[in-house]
C-alpha cells in the first residue's frame, strides 16, 4: 500500500489543507500531539509576528470516527486566522478591488520572478501565497501523523538546531541526550551554554535589517534494517529522504550522515565496520560507527538514521536587495513583507516531519495490511526473521 499526502491553500488564504491517502485502518490519531507539533512550528526565536497570533488548530474533515483511523483518505484543514485581514485580497470567489495594484518587483532568492515567468503572471502576489513556507504547517500534520504511525514500530523522529549563523554547536552527547535538550530549547539546541550567544546574533542581524541561515540534524531511532531498495532510483530510501527534505522552502543542501565530509576522506576513513553481537536485539550485526547516516546501497541498515540539512537566509530582508520592477523595468530596492529573521528552528520541525513521512511510508510498503492489526502481525513476523540471524 502507497502512503501518500497532498497540500493545499495560500499563505492568506482561508487556511491551508493536507489529505493524507494510504494509512491503514485503526491508527488511533492524537489531536493533542498533532497541536503540540504545530506549536513547536510556531515557536523559535527570529520568528516573524504572524507566528505569535495563529493558532494552526486542525479541524478533520474526513477519514477519522472516534479518534480512529478508517482506512479512507484523511483530510485535515487548518484555519488561517489572518486571513480575516486578507479577504479582500484573497477571497477565492470576489473581485478585484478598486485601485488596487498588482506587484510587479520581485524579491531576490523568491520564486517571485520564476513563478511569475511560469505561470504567465502579471502579479508576484499569486507566486507569493503558494510558494510561501505557510504551506509547511500542512505539511506538518501530515508529519505528526506519520510519527503516531511510526510509534507503533518503535521508532522515533527527532532532530536539533547544529548552527545559527557562524555559532556552530557541538557536542558528544548520544542521540537522545541531544534531542531531548532541543525539545526544550526555544532555538532547538541541545546546549544551553550556547542560546545567549544564538540570540545575541539573531537579535543584532535583525536590528541591521538582515537575515540568517543555518543547519540542522534530524534522526529516526528505532530503524530496522531493510527498509528502501536498490533496485529502482525512486525506491532508494537516501533518494526518498532527499526529496522531500530539498522540497523544504529555504533548504538547500541534504547531506545522509557525514556524505559530504566523506568526499575528503579515504574510504578506511570512513565507512562504518560491521561487527556481529548477539544479544543486541532484533537484529545482530551493527555498526562500530555510523558515518553513513543509517543508509546503505538505498537500504536502511539497521542503525539510527540521520540526516544534515542546510538552510539559506531568509531572503526578505528588512534592508531590501537591488531588483528590477519587472513593468517599468527601473533598478529598485526589494519589497518587504513580514518575515523571518531566522526560520532554522521551525525548519527542523519541517525536517522531522518529512523525515517522519518518508520513513512511515517505508514502513507501509513493506509490511502492508488494510488494518493496523495487519500491519503489525506483518511487522512481528519481520522481527522474529531478524531474530534467527543470531543463530
Amino acid at each position: 500500500m502507497k502512503l501518500e499526502f497532498r497540500t493545499a491553500g495560500e499563505s492568506h488564504g482561508p487556511g491551508m489543507m493536507v489529505i493524507i491517502d494510504g494509512l491503514p485502518a485503526g491508527l488511533t490519531i492524537d489531536v493533542e500531539f498533532i497541536h503540540e507539533e504545530l506549536r513547536r512550528r510556531r515557536g523559535g526565536v527570529g520568528r516573524s509576528p504572524r507566528m505569535e497570533w495563529e493558532t494552526d488548530q486542525v479541524e478533520i474533515i474526513g477519514g477519522v470516527r472516534w479518534k480512529k483511523t478508517l482506512g479512507s483518505p484523511l483530510a485535515f484543514f487548518i484555519p488561517n486566522r489572518d486571513y480575516e485581514n486578507w479577504t479582500a485580497l484573497m477571497d477565492p470567489l470576489g473581485e478585484v478591488p478598486p485601485r488596487y495594484e498588482e506587484i510587479t518587483v520581485p524579491r531576490p532568492g523568491h520564486a517571485d520572478l520564476s513563478g511569475m515567468v511560469k505561470y504567465r503572471f502579471t502579479d508576484i502576489r499569486n507566486v507569493i501565497e503558494r510558494a510561501s513556507a505557510r504551506e509547511t504547517v500542512a505539511r506538518c500534520v501530515a508529519g505528526a501523523v506519520a510519527k503516531l504511525f511510526l510509534a507503533h514500530f518503535g521508532v522515533t523522529v527527532g532532530g536539533f538546531v547544529e548552527s545559527i549563523g557562524p555559532v556552530v554547536i557541538g557536542g558528544e552527547e548520544d542521540w537522545h541526550t541531544k534531542i531531548m535538550r532541543a525539545r526544550r530549547s526555544p532555538l532547538g539546541i541541545f546546549d544551553p551554554a550556547k542560546e545567549e550567544e544564538v540570540m545575541e546574533i539573531i537579535t543584532k542581524v535583525r536590528d541591521e535589517g538582515d537575515t540568517l541561515g543555518g543547519r540542522f540534524v534530524v534522526a529516526a531511532l528505532g530503524v530496522v534494517p531493510g527498509l528502501g531498495s536498490y533496485v529502482r532510483p525512486e525506491t532508494r530510501l537516501d533518494a526518498s529522504l532527499g526529496f522531500y527534505l530539498l522540497s523544504i522552502p529555504g533548504i538547500k543542501g541534504v547531506e545522509i550522515g557525514e556524505g559530504f565530509r566523506s568526499a575528503f576522506l579515504r574510504g578506511s576513513e570512513f565507512h562504518d565496520e560491521i561487527v556481529y553481537d548477539p544479544t543486541r536485539a532484533p537484529f545482530p550485526f551493527l555498526r562500530r560507527t555510523n558515518r553513513g547516516g543509517g543508509i546503505e546501497g538505498g537500504i536502511s541498515n539497521g542503525e539510527t538514521v540521520w540526516i544534515r540539512c542546510s538552510m539559506k537566509p531568509i531572503p526578505t530582508l528588512r534592508r531590501g536587495l537591488h531588483t528590477v520592477d519587472v513593468r517599468s523595468k527601473e533598478v529598485v530596492q526589494a519589497r518587504y513583507e513580514r518575515s523571518d529573521v531566522c526560520a532554522v528552528p521551525r525548519a527542523l520541525v519541517v525536517g522531522e516531519a518529512m523525515v517522519a513521512w518518508v520513513l512511515a511510508c517505508s514502513y507501509r510498503e513493506k509490511f502492508g495490511g488494510d488494518s493496523l492489526s495487519e500491519t503489525l502481525a506483518s511487522f512481528s513476523d519481520y522481527l522474529t526473521y531478524l531474530e534467527n540471524w543470531k543463530k
